[in-house]
């Protein structure tokens, strides 16, 4: 079964120019994953440091293997340097209706 995973940032940085190259890195590794399916970013109108990754994986399993992933770290680590923060995760699973 699918799941979403729900990634939440803020930036409060004077140089984003830094931290976006990295963000990108993270998403093409992403997308080179076994089980990977989607990402949808978004920015909150109301603060325009507020972004929002919404992950789509096959499976918890698969996700579990990219979060454990020791590039992905590192490279999330370095984001997390820069932004000043930690980066929080939440994954969730479709409800039948």
């Amino acid at each position: 079964m699918a799941v979403h995973v729900v990634i939440k940032r803020k930036f409060r940085m004077n140089r984003p120019e830094q931290i976006l190259p990295l963000l990108k890195e993270l998403n093409e590794r992403a997308r080179n994953q076994p089980g990977y399916i989607s990402t949808n970013t978004l920015q909150s109108t109301e603060d325009l440091g507020d972004y929002l990754v919404m992950s789509v994986w096959e499976s918890i399993e698969d996700w579990n293997s990219w979060f454990l992933n020791p590039e992905r770290k590192e490279i999330q680590d370095q984001v997390d340097s820069l932004i000043g923060e930690r980066t929080f995760y939440e994954v969730f699973r479709p409800v039948a209706s």
